[in-house]
C-alpha cells in the first residue's frame, strides 16, 4: 500500500487507536483534522463523528471508534452551582461533536444559555492549558461571571478537572447522553476519503492495530504513565506523541478501561443515528436519510 497522509486527534483517548503505527502520522485538534479531511488534504483520519454526519461521502472503518457507554470524564461543561442556572456557556470550538452534543441536550433538557462560540481557549486560560512553572491559576478569574460555564474536551477537560475537582462541578456529557437515550454516544471515528484505493485493507490495518493495543492495554497503560513522567521531568514532550496532563497509572486504567469504549458495533451504530436524528429535530443537520459505509 503507498504511503497515505493520516491524521488523528492529539488526545489520550485516541492512543489505543494509534500507537505504534509504523508510518507518520499528523496530530491535530478534531476541527482541524477534519477541516483537511473534507479538502482532501488527509486521506484517512480519526476525527468527530459529526464530520461524517455532515458530509456523508467517507468510508468508516467498521468495529472501532472512540465512544462512551456512561460518563466520559473528558467531555464535560465546567460550571458552579446548578447547571439550571447557568447563563453563558463557552464553547472550546475544537470538536464539532462535543459543541453539537452539547446544543442537543441542552435543548431535550429545555435549558437555554447563551453558548459563546469561537472563543481563543488559549488566552481565557492560559495558565490552565499551558501552566506556567509557580504560577498558579485562580479559577474564578476563567470565569469572571458567577453564572458562566465552559466546555471542555480532551486532554484538557482531564487536566481542569484535576486540578480543580473541589472548586468545580462538572456535567458530563457521556453521562447526560445515556440518562437521555440508554445509549453509547460516538465521539470519534476512523473516516477514508472516497478516492482512497483498497479501503478494505486499510481499514483491516487499522483494526489490527486497535485489536493489538487493546489485548496490550496494562503495557500501553504504563508507556503513557512512563513517557508522562519523563516528559516533566525533562521539561520536553515526546516528539511523536501528542501532549497530555499529569497522569498516573491508576487513573488512566479507570479512564481506558471504564470512561471509554473503542468498540463500533450494533449499539454504537443506534447511538450515532439517535445523534443524527436529534441533530436534525434541532436544525444542526438537514433530516435525510444516510447509509453508514463500512469497511
Amino acid at each position: 500500500m503507498k504511503s497515505l497522509r493520516i491524521g488523528c486527534v492529539k488526545y489520550l483517548n485516541a492512543r489505543p487507536l494509534i500507537r505504534g503505527w509504523p508510518d507518520d502520522v499528523e496530530f491535530d485538534h478534531p476541527s482541524a483534522l477534519c477541516q483537511r479531511l473534507a479538502k482532501g488534504e488527509l486521506d484517512v483520519a480519526l476525527v468527530s463523528s459529526f464530520e461524517f454526519l455532515r458530509n456523508p461521502i467517507y468510508r468508516i472503518v467498521d468495529d472501532v471508534s472512540i465512544s462512551s457507554d456512561g460518563p466520559v470524564y473528558s467531555v464535560v461543561v465546567a460550571h458552579r452551582g446548578k447547571i439550571s442556572d447557568i447563563e453563558e456557556i463557552e464553547l472550546d470550538p475544537a470538536s464539532q461533536t462535543a459543541v453539537n452534543l452539547l446544543r442537543c441536550l441542552l435543548a431535550e433538557k429545555v435549558l437555554r444559555p447563551r453558548l459563546i462560540r469561537n472563543i481563543d481557549l488559549q488566552s481565557v486560560r492560559p495558565a490552565v492549558l499551558q501552566p506556567a512553572a509557580g504560577a498558579p491559576v485562580q479559577p474564578i478569574a476563567m470565569f469572571p461571571k458567577a453564572r458562566r460555564a465552559c466546555l471542555l474536551i480532551g486532554d484538557q477537560a482531564i487536566r481542569f478537572r484535576q486540578q480543580y475537582a473541589e472548586e468545580f462541578s462538572f456535567w458530563d456529557l457521556g453521562e447526560q447522553w445515556k440518562k437521555l437515550t440508554r445509549l453509547p454516544f460516538v465521539y470519534a471515528l476512523w473516516l477514508i476519503r472516497p478516492e482512497v484505493g483498497d479501503p478494505k485493507q486499510l481499514a483491516d490495518r487499522l483494526r489490527t492495530l486497535c485489536d493489538e493495543n487493546l489485548a496490550n492495554l496494562n503495557k500501553l497503560i504504563a508507556e503513557v504513565a512512563a513517557g508522562d513522567a519523563l516528559s516533566r521531568r525533562s521539561g520536553k514532550k515526546q516528539a511523536d506523541e501528542p501532549g497530555h496532563p499529569k497522569l498516573d497509572q491508576q487513573f488512566l486504567f479507570r479512564y481506558y478501561r471504564e470512561n471509554l469504549r473503542f468498540s463500533f458495533g450494533e449499539k454504537e451504530k443506534r447511538g450515532l443515528r439517535t445523534f443524527a436524528n436529534l441533530c436534525a429535530k434541532h436544525a444542526l443537520l438537514p433530516k435525510r436519510d444516510f447509509e453508514l459505509s463500512l469497511v
